[in-house]
């Protein structure tokens, strides 16, 4: 608890600071930073929900809850940082050819990430396992049509 409080109270900051987070890059280095930041610390929440899913580490039902929620809020943060002018990183060129299919991929992940706090949140590692599917395909299908391996 120690060290997610800390992480939450980052994730709700950054989460202020969001929507004007385009204006706050004086470089596109930054916005790529600022992007590849935000997704490593969803990918390190969403691992360990993952690793419960799947039963790779116990189920702790309040470990699960408190990813989840750091999750969701950080699924709110990189698309800022994808705004015209920041390409590169690993992103495909594709994310700024195609923006509409894109945002509809970030808009799905964040619906996915609802779900899985919803999940998170009864108790139940069945209705977490559930959750996590959905999540992680999202996640997939982002990657494979906008991220450069």
């Amino acid at each position: 608890m120690k060290k997610i409080l800390p992480a939450l109270l980052v994730a709700a900051s950054a989460a202020l600071l969001a929507a004007p987070a385009s204006a706050q890059f004086a470089k596109s280095e930054d916005a790529i930073k600022y992007r590849q930041g935000a997704l490593f610390v969803m990918s390190q929440h969403f691992g360990r929900l993952g690793a419960m899913a799947n039963g790779k580490a116990p189920f702790d039902a309040k470990v699960a809850q408190e990813n989840a929620a750091v999750l969701e809020t950080m699924s709110k943060l990189p698309w800022a940082a994808f705004g015209d002018g920041t390409e590169g990183g690993k992103a495909k060129p594709e994310v700024w050819k195609e923006k509409a299919k894109f945002t509809e991929h970030a808009d799905k992940f964040q619906a996915e990430s609802a779900k899985l706090v919803a999940a998170a949140k009864t108790g139940d590692l069945a209705q977490l396992k559930n959750a996590f599917g959905p999540a992680a395909q999202s996640c997939k299908a982002c990657h494979d049509a906008f991220r450069n391996r």
